[in-house]
């Protein structure tokens, strides 16, 4: 029996229409197990990287890789900030002031998170405001007392571009006036929607405004750095030290986000652990089919045998058919599972449209959308993995087809 005739059996057993309804039946039930499996891990995967993408790419590209802090605020920051872009890791660096305030409008108050830019910086007003246009962004420079609000920390005091409010920063305890709060009347210009958690508690005015609310008297806090390499910033955060003269310190994205992408790295192995244990079982499933299409064609085979096809001819034919069923299984999964991907958001967002909802809020979650970032590793790898388990799952029924004994079972049948 040469290739074709075995291919040709396969195929009949696998696909055939009339008669063999039974072995059609069960080799489109494992497909139909294996296309669920692989499209639900392909899909999952996607929304797992894309949380990991959005962290790397949105959240860490607001949040500095590295901030550089001095026990005392940094009047002349020019020379160290010159002696840290001296170093080859260094993108970016720029100096920020921030403070912990109280915004408040008419009865409405909410706590800020206040962060003072560089408007003379094109580089950081273009970062950290990417999500606005270039409009907003010559407003916000034009206006000494402009104040940029995250989306959500103007939805909670109901004000819009152009209302006027208050910023109330308790005293620091750096100058004399221990029991003195400071306050600044500043107007909206624009709102930022980044999609992240600093759009519930995000306040970005001028560094000048922001220096003197905090009681710094011109000087700033500390510097932001951005560097090549986001996963080496211990690293250089070290070797930036030894490059600055005492009394400064460093702090990294590591330490305030790496527990959530630690978090979001874990969930995506645990996840795949247990899709992989779906396809696993959609692959066990294979072997139970064709032990049952092997019950049902023994008659076949003992023809098949009399007329001279060996025992390996039987096994191939099923080894065949398992690798057609994979084959049909990772092609039609792998096809379900990109098209899911790429819908997955608009049909969570008309969803939540639909529901008046929200599933994520940034208030919980790093982001307020449903991520996704179909990569082909991810497809090739699953549909690899699944081909491979039906082919491993096809030799005990194709082992037991060949150790059928065709006078045996003619002598049953008669």
């Amino acid at each position: 029996m040469n290739v074709l005739e075995r291919q040709r059996i396969a195929l009949r057993y696998t696909f055939a229409l009339g008669r063999g309804n039974l072995s059609t039946f069960l080799s489109s039930l494992s497909m139909l197990g294996l296309v669920l499996a692989i499209s639900l891990l392909i899909i999952v995967l996607s929304v797992m990287n894309g949380f990991d993408k959005e962290m790397r790419e949105r959240i860490l590209s607001l949040v500095p890789h590295i901030t550089v802090y001095s026990h005392l605020p940094i009047a002349q920051w020019q020379d160290p900030a010159a002696a840290i872009a001296a170093h080859p890791a260094v993108l970016e660096v720029s100096p920020f002031t921030h403070f912990d305030g109280l915004l408040m409008r008419g009865t409405d108050i909410e706590t800020t998170r206040g962060i003072g830019l560089d408007i003379e910086d094109s580089a950081v007003l273009a970062r950290m405001l990417a999500s606005l246009g270039d409009e907003a962004i010559a407003r916000f420079r034009g206006q000494p007392d402009a104040l940029i609000l995250g989306v959500g920390l103007a939805d909670k005091l109901n004000i819009v571009v152009g209302d006027q409010l208050n910023i109330i920063v308790p005293a620091s305890g750096l100058d004399d006036s221990l029991n003195a709060a400071r306050f600044e009347t500043v107007r909206l210009s624009a709102t930022l929607d980044t999609g992240t958690e600093l759009d519930q508690v995000a306040a970005l005015v001028h560094m000048q405004l922001a220096s003197r609310v905090a009681g710094l008297d011109g000087a700033v806090n500390g510097l932001r750095v951005t560097t090549r390499d986001i996963f080496s910033v211990q690293g250089v955060a070290w070797e930036l030290l030894q490059d600055l003269p005492p009394g400064y310190y460093t702090t990294n994205w590591m330490m305030t986000h790496g527990n959530l992408y630690a978090a979001i790295q874990l969930s995506r192995d645990l996840v795949s652990i247990l899709l992989f244990s779906i396809i696993a079982v959609a692959a066990f499933n294979v072997v139970s089919s064709l032990v049952l299409v092997v019950f049902d064609k023994r008659g076949n085979i003992a023809i098949l045998r009399t007329l001279g096809a060996s025992p390996s001819d039987i096994a191939w034919i099923f080894i065949l058919q398992g690798g057609m069923i994979g084959l049909v299984g990772v092609l039609m999964g792998g096809i379900l599972g990109a098209l899911g991907s790429m819908a997955v958001p608009g049909l969570v967002a008309g969803l939540e449209q639909l529901l008046d909802m929200r599933f994520l809020n940034t208030d919980v979650y790093p982001v307020s959308f449903l991520p996704v970032d179909l990569l082909l590793k991810d497809v090739l790898t699953v549909a690899g993995v699944a081909f491979v388990m039906c082919l491993l799952a096809a030799i005990y029924p194709a082992r037991r087809a060949a150790a059928l004994a065709p006078a045996l079972v003619l002598n049953q049948d008669r």
